[in-house]
């Protein structure tokens, strides 16, 4: 049993009571390849990041988490950290971009979060720094943790679980640590598998990595899918990228949007921007013709903006944020 592996199972027993097992639901589509979504919408705080959040917090040394957390996000691991932290007992401190969406931003602070906004640039510093001036907290990174990884692997046990046949995952890449966690629990059951990250036009800093060879950075243009959003790769992701991940697929703001409605009228389903990519990918047939889950990694979209994007099938302009 490779120690990936382990890692996933002991975090699957972590998680007992607190993430859920999300559905896995075929999607009704025009095309000739099956899709299935995994929903991971339906946690309780609407995203995947509960898992990973929740593993590392619980594996810490009590002493450690003690006088409160700390992480950077752009709303979805913010409210993992800081639900997990309430529900320690703990503080918890968010340093959050300024372009993070206020939906999530409201999420946070109902969960009793501490939000600091600071611009891009400072944001994405704190994941290499993992700390901040002033904050005396145990720092909880997003996606370059081992015990986060374990927590998102254990959705691929799931996966394999309850679609043993599967050929292939489309997988929202961010920081990576959803894909990598995914990735290497699900090739130590079924090497086979192929798995795909999938980046938004307006950020695609593992595609340019990848055929780099080393990490690099790329231009940035806030938008809708503000989950998925980085200019670069840590060089340990891009370690594990190259080892775990199949391929890569990019997909436009236009093909994003036409999946986040396609998952609402077929599915009633309601995906926020990064999902959107990796139901794209999936639908689009780029991952292959044979059975692909696309990992709905979250539902947390600002409402109007949903409501932008479902009501038109030529989505109005701009999608991407003023």
């Amino acid at each position: 049993m490779s120690c990936e592996l382990a890692s996933a199972r002991r975090a699957a027993a972590n998680l007992k009571g607190i993430a859920l097992r999300t559905p896995l639901i075929r999607l009704n589509h025009d095309a000739p390849n099956e899709v299935f979504l995994k929903l991971e919408s339906l946690q309780p705080i609407g995203s995947f990041k509960i898992r990973g959040a929740a593993n590392a917090m619980l594996t810490a040394p009590r002493e450690r988490i003690a006088r409160g957390v700390l992480t950077a996000s752009a709303g979805n691991m913010a409210q993992g950290v800081a639900y997990c932290a309430r529900m320690l007992g703990v503080p918890a401190t968010v340093v959050t971009p300024e372009t993070a969406p206020e939906t999530k931003l409201r999420a946070i602070a109902r969960l009793g979060g501490r939000i600091i906004k600071v611009p891009f640039e400072d944001w994405w510093r704190t994941f290499e720094t993992q700390a901040y001036p002033g904050v005396d907290a145990a720092f909880v990174h997003a996606f370059d943790d081992d015990d986060v990884m374990a927590g998102n692997g254990t959705i691929g046990l799931e996966l394999i679980e309850d679609l043993p046949d599967l050929d292939a995952i489309a997988i929202p890449w961010g920081g990576g640590g959803l894909t990598c966690g995914i990735a290497m629990a699900v090739k130590a059951l079924k090497p086979s598998v192929k798995i795909y990250a999938v980046e938004s036009e307006t950020a695609t800093p593992l595609t340019a990595s990848l055929k780099a060879g080393k990490p690099v950075i790329v231009d940035y243009r806030p938008s809708f899918i503000d989950g998925i959003a980085s200019k670069t790769v840590f060089p340990r992701m891009l370690e594990l990228a190259q080892r775990w991940v199949d391929g890569t697929i990019v997909v436009t703001l236009e093909e994003a949007a036409s999946a986040i409605r396609i998952a609402a009228e077929r599915a009633r389903i309601i995906a926020e921007g990064a999902a959107g990519c990796a139901i794209a990918a999936a639908i689009s047939g780029r991952a292959g013709a044979g059975k692909t889950v696309a990992i709905v990694s979250g539902g947390n979209i600002d409402l109007r903006k949903f409501r932008e994007i479902v009501g038109s099938e030529t989505p109005r302009k701009p999608l991407t944020q003023s």
